[in-house]
């Protein structure tokens, strides 16, 4: 259960970078730090509870990763970022290094 907790703070983890960029460019700039904030509490909260059995480091850094590659997804997809293939190889290092720390687990 704790590693469903953990992706799913990952997922959140994604709407607080975006929510921040929306503001930036949206007229509800409020509205979009409010949802920026929250989905940063969701994040940590259930980040929180996958910590209870899941060692801190590997907590850490899958989290990290799930945002991290989610809103680089998000980014390409919707803001029209560079999809090179430098940035692509980059992002797959990243989803073999979670990949060995469940295995690792």
């Amino acid at each position: 259960m704790n590693w469903i907790y953990l992706v799913l703070a990952g997922i959140f983890e994604i709407g607080w970078p975006l929510g921040l960029k929306m503001s930036q460019t949206a007229s509800h700039k409020f509205m979009w730090i409010v949802i920026a904030v929250t989905f940063m509490a969701l994040s940590g909260l259930l980040l929180w509870n996958a910590q209870k059995t899941i060692p801190i480091g590997t907590a850490y850094a899958v989290w990290t990763g799930i945002g991290a590659i989610g809103t680089f997804i998000v980014g390409i997809i919707y803001f029209g970022d560079s999809a090179s293939i430098w940035r692509m190889l980059s992002v797959l290092l990243i989803v073999i290094g979670l990949v060995g720390l469940k295995l690792a687990h």
